[in-house]
């Protein structure tokens, strides 16, 4: 059956109801409060981890604004172990990749403030060493009490634990999972226990409800770094697939007990264009997902870092009402998400999963709302705030999502708005679609996405909550106009003149299109003002 018509056969309407979910268990003695922030060295490194690159991660965390964002566990996957245990049984590992073992590697995690997180299996060999990637058969299957002790003792605060075998009625997976969550609880450690009863084994994630025995359950298959797989069993899964799968499980999650939609791919390869990491990004948040990272946070650009560490959206994903999303608008091709937030505010993600732009709408009632008066909606990403009686729409990107926090009541609405070049057609973009510092401003075709919206507040032009500036302070013809962190300079405010040029205050200059291009990336300069057609702009 297509998605399509089982969308259609199951719901028989567009639009849902949003209901409110029973509350449902958790495991006895869950740390896990809130869906656990992190990262895993998997979806970058798999096997080809060591002690350098994790204590590197760890750094990165720190350096990065990862750790101020919220950001707290370091999770060495599958590969840390030897092949064999010690004569007396115990876990080890790998002399040549951690050769100063995993207690020291735990301890320098900890001194920065950190928490340490590792692998293992309930059966015989872990993923790598069943699909013959690592030797030997170090799984913990007899071993779990001691296992468990070993963590502890290595200062351990998370465990995924990967079930990696084909093995195993779904009863077998139960008693197999709890006896490893028994153990950890037995510790007296506050041990983050997350599961994978789907590796290698029919997915049993989704069928069964684990929040009893775990405090975060895998849902599906892996995900890989790509919109859509088109798979939807024993294969990757691209992020639409894990959508689809995941939104039917809302009345599972909560305090304690999350969901887990797999590890995050913003940022894996570079494979994701801005749009997807962003959309990508917002939907993990909005369904109150662990979000553990995935990439090589030691080298990731700006805009990936802006991604992982958008306090609003991250406010989203750890509200300590802890709902999950509903999906309550399919269309086929676009749809609504919402949950209500522990304010009384809602979150709203207007999701376009095809590939070319489209118009997303829904109101405050179905997201959750109840009847006002008026509502202030709240753009995640752009900033930008407006006013609305009860319409919530936008265009949407392709593969993109616009999300808003929607609040009762109004707020004097911030001026957004693209420009359009009198000379070239085109408006005024980001070079590359990603709004970090250093980015170069050009001309690109309207197309109404996320790095075309400016928002007008205190003299400032806004993309992405960051400011348009003359680069270096510069005053002289040719300086690049750039976006930068928002400051007080001069060299960030800008006035729009009747005549439709755009004067910067500190240089005296206009906005420019070099030379009077017109092609797609013509980059944006200072030049004296002449209110020639490459200096007019017309607001959209």
């Amino acid at each position: 059956m297509t998605r399509t018509v089982a969308v259609i056969a199951a719901l028989g309407a567009a639009a849902l109801a949003l209901t409110a979910p029973a509350p449902a268990a958790a495991a006895p003695g869950s740390p896990a409060v809130r869906p656990p922030l992190g990262w895993n060295s998997w979806n970058t490194f798999g096997c080809d981890i060591s002690e350098a690159k994790i204590r590197a991660a760890a750094d990165a965390m720190v350096s990065s604004g990862m750790k101020a964002a919220g950001y707290q566990y370091v999770v060495v996957d599958d590969c840390w172990q030897a092949t064999t245990r010690d004569a007396a049984g115990n876990l080890r590992s790998d002399p040549v990749r951690f050769p100063s073992g995993m207690k020291a590697l735990g301890d320098y995690i900890h001194g920065k403030g950190l928490k340490f997180g590792i692998y293992q299996a309930p059966r015989e060999e872990t993923c790598a060493q069943y699909f013959n990637a690592l030797g030997g058969a170090t799984g913990a299957l007899g071993h779990e009490r001691q296992d468990a002790t070993t963590f502890a003792s290595w200062g351990v605060d998370f465990l995924k634990y990967d079930w990696c075998s084909p093995w195993g009625t779904l009863n077998d997976q139960i008693a197999g999972f709890t006896t490893m969550r028994d153990a950890l609880r037995a510790t007296g450690r506050p041990i983050v226990y997350s599961i994978n009863s789907n590796s290698a084994h029919t997915n049993t994630g989704p069928s069964y409800d684990w929040g009893p025995i775990a405090d975060m359950w895998r849902t599906t298959e892996d995900i890989t770094d790509t919109w859509t797989s088109g798979c939807r069993a024993d294969c990757f899964m691209g992020v639409t697939e894990i959508l689809d799968v995941q939104a039917p499980l809302y009345p599972r999650a909560g305090p304690q007990h999350w969901n887990d939609p797999d590890m995050l791919e913003v940022g894996v390869r570079g494979t994701f264009t801005p749009t997807e990491n962003r959309a990508h990004f917002s939907m993990w948040a909005i369904m109150a997902a662990p979000l553990i990272a995935g990439n090589d946070i030691t080298t990731m650009s700006a805009d990936v870092r802006s991604v992982l560490t958008n306090p609003d959206v991250l406010a989203i994903n750890q509200d300590s009402a802890g709902r999950q999303a509903q999906r309550v608008r399919d269309s086929g091709e676009t749809e609504v998400w919402a949950k209500t937030l522990s304010d009384g505010s809602a979150a709203v993600a207007l999701l376009n999963r095809s590939n070319s732009a489209a118009t997303v709408s829904t109101t405050a009632a179905e997201a959750g709302l109840g009847a006002a008066s008026g509502y202030q909606l709240f753009d995640v990403w752009t900033k930008a705030a407006r006013n609305t009686s009860s319409a919530i729409s936008a265009t949407v990107p392709p593969h993109g999502v616009v999300m808003y926090r929607v609040r009762t009541g109004s707020t004097e609405p911030t001026p957004t708005f693209s420009l359009r070049g009198a000379g070239s057609g085109r408006c005024l973009d980001v070079l590359g679609g990603a709004p970090a510092d250093g980015a170069q401003a050009v001309v690109w075709d309207c197309n109404g996405g996320i790095t075309q919206i400016i928002t007008s507040a205190s003299g400032q032009l806004r993309i992405g909550g960051r400011c348009l500036d003359a680069e270096q302070n510069g005053v002289t013809d040719g300086t690049r106009v750039i976006l930068w962190t928002c400051g007080s300079g001069a060299n960030q405010q800008w006035t729009l003149q009747s005549d439709g040029t755009v004067r910067g205050a500190r240089s005296g200059k206009c906005l420019d299109v070099n030379a009077a291009a017109t092609a797609n990336n013509s980059p944006i300069i200072l030049w004296t003002c002449t209110a020639a057609a490459n200096q007019r702009w017309s607001r959209l």
